[in-house]
């Protein structure tokens, strides 16, 4: 029955023109993500070790890339690292085998997950869901997969409140989205709409590059 359950969410999964050409973008950006986010991994580490390390029980990673954040996770934790580009997670395959602890790697879209309910005791997403076509209903399967009081913890950059800043970013999304992310998303809100709890709200850069918290009610 789950082998069924899993059959038809894959099904799903391919049968989208989103998800087909988001998969297709993201094989091509493959070859140079690591060069081109190697300024930002820099700056951002610390954060994102501080937040990987609240991490706790069986843990799904959302946006496995390339792997280049394996190495904030846990050593023993459980891990499950998902990605939609299978040439992303070739990549990450390297990277893991580096890792000291295990980490299992699967290909899979974040709006149509084949788990069943209330797999995970933690989600992690690190600027994931500024690619993901239908944010809310990605959402909405990390909320259905998330045991209850599971945390859903966030790395992500979103729109700027900041009028005009966030004017600009709106004006750069359709240049970028062709390549890469998505520079506007309301992610707080697509947080908020889903169902969690918001417990924690920080600016890491500006408004843009924020850290957020998250519960399941």
């Amino acid at each position: 029955m789950i082998g069924f359950y899993r059959e038809k969410r894959k099904m799903a999964m391919n049968s989208r023109p989103q998800a087909r050409q988001v998969r297709e973008k993201w094989d091509l950006a493959s070859r140079f993500f690591d060069w081109i986010t190697w300024a930002d991994d820099q700056r951002f580490a610390p954060f994102k070790y501080r937040l990987f390390q609240k991490v706790r029980g069986k843990t799904l990673l959302v946006g496995a890339g390339t792997g280049k954040d394996f190495r904030f996770l846990p050593h023993d934790g459980e891990i499950v690292a998902i990605d939609i580009s299978p040439k992303m997670l070739e990549r990450a395959a390297l990277k893991a085998q580096c890792f000291p602890g295990t980490i299992e790697l699967k290909e899979a879209d974040v709006c149509a997950l084949d788990f069943p309910d209330e797999s995970f005791d933690t989600v992690l997403s690190v600027c994931t869901f500024c690619s993901v076509p239908d944010p809310l209903q990605g959402m909405r399967e990390i909320y259905r997969v998330l045991r209850p009081d599971g945390k859903f913890y966030l790395f992500e950059h979103v729109r700027s409140r900041i009028g005009p800043l966030g004017i600009l970013l709106d004006l750069l999304t359709p240049l970028s989205r062709r390549f890469g992310p998505d520079l506007n998303r309301d992610t707080v809100s697509a947080v908020r709409n889903s169902g969690f709890r918001i417990t924690r709200e920080e600016n890491i850069y500006l408004d843009i590059v924020k850290w957020i918290e998250a519960v399941k009610r």
